[in-house]
């Protein structure tokens, strides 16, 4: 049965701070590409259509193992199946470093996918065993603050460094700083042997996948998550080369703005979960919290979308920073629903399910966005248009289909209508 002691014990504290490290690692190795689009563009004469077509890569076998990733962390241990991720996606960014063209470039995205594929079934597995429900939004704040202030310091400080030293050396760099991760998380995994060894393997009473399958809330967090993440991913892919080519930018300057963008949105992720424990531990709706501020993030991202495209400069860059404050507001709840509502017996396979549908957004969004910029001449008015009706289904997904947040009785026969 799961604990819940009125807070996390140190150990949790240790084990949160860890999640936090690897996600911003994880989204620092993923954004790389798009912070280097300027410079790749220039060296081996890509389009802003390859440049998404290469970004869209990640999330072919990104999605595709999601599911097999969720059972594997349910299976084998969410602690072996995330050190082995790591190993690998770090080795893909690394040898990014020494790519000739195209080709290898697609099979090295392809396989930091099947590696990053692990990192939120994983992290949400573990969150959801050994962190108290009404601590999930402190923590999921915190570990959100990991996988925004990622792109920060990919965009800012890679952006810095590749100006001054080149793109090639900076993968290098940050592939063997990924490598470095697993040294405190195979010690602590050591230090928790018990929880190590024995894997939480679709225990008596958990539900099954098909049972996991018929949930509403499932599908109304997967529509909500394919929302929020199509935006995000759009952004994450062309907005360096957004900054730069049409604003007129450089890279210097372009670090600056997207770094310190990304860094807004990191800092109010981590308010937002502090806030919404507050608010849940105070005898208030999860529900009424949790609805409120998805919904708020989407009609708010209409609004900024259209007007990072078509205002002047100064209110563009107000838009983009609105959107980020939002953006953030809204990152925990997208993970600490899932948790919530799946619990200890089925968060990985739950997220497993959540994120590969989420994150089909990943493969249309660079794809899309890229092929709209070219046919039109390389304006991003449409790419950007697509970016704001698509927000409604978030609309939809959080706000009308996503019933009560509150934990599925899995023990019932009858899914929840």
């Amino acid at each position: 049965m799961h604990n819940e002691p009125s807070r996390p014990a140190a150990s949790h504290w240790q084990l949160i701070a860890l999640l936090t490290a690897v996600l911003m690692i994880s989204y620092v190795d993923r954004g790389n590409l798009a912070t280097a689009a300027p410079l790749i563009q220039k060296e081996l004469g890509f389009n802003e259509a390859q440049i998404g077509f290469l970004a869209s890569a990640f999330y072919w076998t990104y999605v595709t193992m999601m599911f097999p990733a969720g059972w594997a962390t349910e299976r084998f241990g969410a602690h072996r199946v995330l050190a082995v991720g790591v190993l690998l996606w770090a080795v893909a960014t690394l040898l990014t470093g020494f790519v000739g063209g195209a080709a290898t470039i697609l099979v090295l995205r392809l396989l930091l996918g099947v590696g990053e594929s692990p990192v939120f079934p994983a992290s949400s597995s573990l969150l959801a065993t050994h962190v108290p429900r009404d601590r999930l939004g402190g923590a999921n704040g915190i570990i959100s603050f990991g996988y925004l202030v990622g792109p920060a310091i990919g965009t800012w400080i890679g952006g810095l460094m590749m100006a001054r030293v080149g793109w090639r050396p900076v993968f290098i760099l940050f592939g063997a700083l990924s490598l470095v991760w697993i040294v405190p998380w195979l010690r602590y995994t050591r230090a928790t042997a018990a929880a190590a060894a024995a894997p939480p393997a679709l225990v008596q009473g958990a539900p099954s996948s098909w049972r996991i399958l018929r949930e509403r809330g499932l599908w109304g967090a997967a529509l909500g998550h394919f929302s929020s993440n199509y935006n995000w991913y759009f952004i994450l892919t062309f907005l360096p080369l957004y900054l730069v080519n049409k604003r007129g930018m450089s890279m210097v300057e372009m670090g600056e703005v997207g770094g310190g963008a990304y860094l807004i949105n990191a800092v109010a992720s981590v308010a937002a979960g502090l806030y919404t424990d507050r608010w849940i531990r105070l005898g208030r709706s999860p529900t009424v919290i949790y609805k409120l501020i998805m919904v708020t993030n989407h009609v708010v991202s209409i609004a900024a979308m259209a007007g990072m495209v078509l205002l002047p400069l100064p209110q563009s860059l107000f838009c983009l920073y609105a959107y980020q404050v939002f953006l953030g507001l809204s990152s925990p709840g997208v993970f600490g629903i899932g948790q919530i509502l799946a619990g200890p017996l089925a968060t990985g396979r739950w997220i497993g399910i959540q994120n590969c549908l989420g994150n089909l957004s990943g493969i249309i969004a660079p794809a899309l966005g890229g092929l709209l910029i070219v046919w039109n001449g390389g304006d991003y008015t449409y790419a950007f248009g697509v970016v704001c009706l698509v927000n409604l289904l978030g609309i939809v997904g959080w706000g009308l289909i996503l019933p009560k947040v509150e934990p599925v009785d899995w023990a019932k026969g009858a899914a929840r209508v």
